[in-house]
């Protein structure tokens, strides 16, 4: 059978879950939760993915997350291979963790963000049938490795969580969206609501018709496309030009434009072009890869190698920081 498409576009909605291989565990302890969580920190901040929601269960996780750059893939193959990496390294292990690729809904946000939002919180009570609604409702309030304790008002443990996606379709005011919010979630523990994942049996898009007839039409439209995946040509507004890119990072490193992009160049000029580019220019690795002459593949070696030295060495990172501090500056 052949897998779904990938429907990628800026600022799309996804519900995203991965299941550990053959069933297993993919969390041995609260060491490999806080790793994970600490990697999907590292991974959302490198591509620009807003994290919505999350819950790890014993064998399987969910997100909702929110991708500016038109990204998921990236980001979710990323994300997947470091923690794998983690995980097999901290247990002595090889092979694959997760049961295949990870499944992904296309959300439309105006109708069912708070419904997946619900059904993502929900999960760690969802095999508790024997337990009084005031057990449940105790649990999913106590419960560490999720994010629902800081919708409903405890401490801001996650500064990465973008839990306004949510809270502020309740209120503005923050205090009042999480009690409304609180008692949405806290509703369904009495009532059998039908999972919103339903919707999306069979083509992936969790949606009334108007939504998933929307994106039917851009698929359409999109027939001549060769790629297995089909992300939407237009860019965010706001996009630095990779031109003025060069131009600001040659001139830090006193260097002419032609010296940055040669092919000679593998220091840390060229890797930092590289992720400024991703990240300021909204250019993908394919794209960065033909403006700068070399293949998709190195831009990711760049790019994961910079990530990893800027986790441990305060002048490149640094640097890194003030060069996006100068591009922010309008020309």
């Amino acid at each position: 059978m052949a897998r779904p498409l990938r429907i990628q576009y800026e600022n799309a909605v996804y519900h995203v879950t991965c299941r550990g291989n053959a069933q297993q565990d993919i969390f041995a302890d609260d060491h490999d939760r806080a790793r994970f969580i600490s990697l999907l920190q590292r991974s959302s901040e490198i591509y620009q993915v807003s994290v919505a929601a999350f819950v790890l269960m014993r064998n399987h996780f969910h997100l909702l997350v929110r991708t500016p750059r038109a990204n998921l893939q990236e980001f979710m193959r990323h994300f997947n291979i470091s923690y794998t990496s983690a995980f097999n390294r901290r247990h002595g292990r090889t092979g694959h963790l997760y049961q295949g690729r990870y499944k992904s809904f296309l959300v439309d946000a105006d109708s069912y963000l708070l419904e997946v939002s619900r059904y993502i919180h929900l999960n760690p009570v969802r095999v508790m049938r024997e337990t009084s609604p005031e057990e449940r409702k105790r649990y999913i309030r106590e419960y560490r490795w999720s994010s629902y304790p800081d919708y409903i008002g405890g401490k801001d443990r996650y500064p990465f969580l973008a839990a306004g996606d949510v809270l502020d379709v309740f209120h503005p005011d923050r205090r009042r969206a999480q009690r409304s919010y609180r008692s949405f979630v806290e509703k369904a523990l009495t009532a059998s609501l039908p999972s919103p994942l339903e919707q999306g049996k069979g083509h992936g898009i969790v949606g009334e018709k108007g939504f998933l007839e929307k994106v039917v039409s851009s698929l359409m439209s999109s027939k001549g496309n060769h790629h297995r995946e089909v992300p939407q040509a237009r860019r965010l507004t706001g996009q630095t030009q990779p031109e003025r890119i060069i131009h600001v990072v040659s001139s830090f490193y006193g260097m002419t434009e032609e010296e940055i992009l040669n092919k000679k160049n593998r220091g840390e000029s060229r890797h930092v072009l590289i992720e400024l580019l991703y990240r300021c220019g909204g250019m993908n690795g394919r794209e960065i890869g033909r403006m700068i002459g070399i293949d998709y593949s190195t831009v990711s070696v760049a790019r994961k190698r910079l990530s990893e030295k800027m986790g441990h060495d305060r002048k490149m990172k640094q640097h890194f920081r003030e060069l996006e501090d100068r591009l922010r500056i309008q020309e």
